[in-house]
């Protein structure tokens, strides 16, 4: 409601500042202690904050200023020596114009108008009758609504509501044992605060090599800003019992589906990097501050020089056919293990790939997502549609064979216009191990899955190849 109720009014009150009898002055620093931030990447983080608290004796309401804007208060534990926890609230309205405004409903303002010829101004009382969509003054019996027509005016409220915050704060309630100061440490999930890896990768065709630089991208849409943080990354989706599905630090979006998936075979080496459970961690070296509403990227990986190919691949679908070529993916494949020269476990991100052209530039060629990828593991990374190689699949025949069975005749026409030959891993999926029978195929398959038969196809340059198969299947 608030961005309808000020989209004629907010220019007023922005124009200048806010008055207010009792406005709290602002805060010199951080209300913040030692803190300790472990950021996971489905847009959880855990937030430990060690203050000093000097407690008197017996029933003492304490706040807590700072804590995220994004809170889940249900999560919070606090743990207090010789102290326990009576009540906790969490007060989330923050002061702003708009929410000034719609607090003084039934109260009475100031009005202050300036005369842009003369300067002078001119101070009225105002009853504050209903902030809906505008907002309507009682101005000594006329009823007036609050434009934005381009004159100075400015609101001057008597006070600042109790209800209304500057800054988020958590206000407990502790029964304390005894008086004096005392570490105090305060924990609680948050929303609003993201990290993902992205990967530079610069590959030479001709070295067979890739260099693979790794950084982690911060994101805070938390409402608050933390201060010199210790902070861990960990790579991994923790188990929630909410359904949000992609968070890009400001709504929560379903992921969209790709045509063009990453292929992994899991590796099975143990990564030299601290593990939290099932899941890496990725700690920043130095303390932090993660500003809010800030993007932030820290370096994690610098690999030179680890073994990769490239090469082509087209999957074509169960009966499909088509009137023209189309191209085959190029696909970019290395492996993350010691011996290839990577030696890491890899987040899930995007990989962006370079190579560099005739006058030495790295150009961009594609990009595609991991996911999180053990060490040992090896990628085949589409990073576009090749230009000069494209296959052409064709149904030659489909001839019932009995009540329940079909035969399925297809050709594949590969063609290479590159001046060197290339091998394309030719895949036809929508097979089923127990429907599916291959009775004829010019080039040896390989059935790499219950749903797909292979053949890796050598094109000459500047020629073509043609692949033919039968399938026996139930439909």
């Amino acid at each position: 409601m608030r961005a309808r109720i000020w989209s004629s009014g907010v220019a007023l009150l922005a124009a200048a500042p806010l008055a207010a009898q009792e406005a709290p002055s602002p805060a010199a620093s951080t209300a913040q202690g030692e803190l300790s931030i472990a950021i996971y990447t489905n847009d959880v983080a855990l937030v430990q904050d060690v203050r000093t608290l000097t407690l008197g004796n017996g029933q003492v309401r304490q706040d807590f200023p700072d804590v995220s804007a994004a809170i889940r208060p249900e999560t919070v534990s606090l743990a207090v020596p010789d102290a326990s926890i009576v009540e906790q609230n969490f007060d989330y309205d923050l002061l702003s114009p708009s929410s000034l405004m719609e607090k003084a409903e039934g109260e009475t303002i100031t009005l202050v108008r300036t005369n842009p010829a003369t300067g002078a101004e001119t101070r009225e009382r105002a009853r504050v009758l209903a902030v809906n969509g505008g907002v309507v003054l009682d101005i000594g019996g006329r009823i007036e609504v609050l434009r934005d027509d381009g004159l100075p005016v400015r609101a001057v409220f008597d006070r600042v509501p109790a209800s209304l915050r500057a800054r988020p704060t958590l206000s407990v309630v502790l029964a304390s044992t005894r008086s004096g100061a005392r570490p105090a440490t305060l924990s609680y999930l948050t929303r609003g605060l993201g990290w993902s890896a992205d990967y530079v990768a610069l590959y030479d065709e001709k070295a067979g090599k890739v260099d693979v630089q790794g950084w982690v991208t911060l994101k805070n849409g938390s409402g608050t800003t933390f201060s010199n943080a210790k902070t861990l990354l960990v790579a991994g989706d923790v188990g929630s019992a909410e359904g949000f599905n992609e968070y890009d630090g400001a709504n929560y979006t379903p992921r969209p589906p790709r045509r063009r998936d990453t292929r992994a075979v899991a590796g099975t080496e143990s990564a030299a990097r601290e593990q939290l459970g099932d899941f890496y961690v990725y700690p920043l070296e130095a303390r932090t501050t993660i500003a809010d509403k800030q993007t932030k990227q820290v370096s994690f990986l610098d690999a030179k020089g680890a073994t990769a190919s490239s090469g082509y691949r087209f999957e074509n679908g169960w009966l499909g056919t088509s009137d023209e070529p189309r191209s085959a993916q190029s696909v970019l494949r290395f492996t993350n293990s010691g011996s290839a020269g990577l030696g890491d476990a890899l987040p899930a991100g995007v990989v962006r790939v370079y190579v560099r052209d005739a006058r030495g530039q790295p150009q961009f060629i594609g990009e595609n997502r991991i996911g999180h990828t053990p060490q040992g593991s090896t990628l085949a990374l589409p990073t576009g549609d090749a230009f000069d190689v494209k296959v052409q699949p064709t149904t030659l025949s489909r001839t019932k064979i009995g009540s329940l069975r079909w035969r399925t005749s297809v050709r594949y026409r590969l063609t290479n216009a590159r001046s060197r030959p290339v091998t394309v891993e030719l895949a036809q999926a929508g097979l089923r191990w127990a429907d599916t029978r291959i009775a004829d195929e010019s080039l040896r398959s390989e059935r790499t899955d219950a749903d797909t038969a292979t053949w890796q196809v050598p094109v000459p340059a500047n020629g073509e190849t043609l692949v033919t198969a039968t399938f026996d299947t139930r439909y």
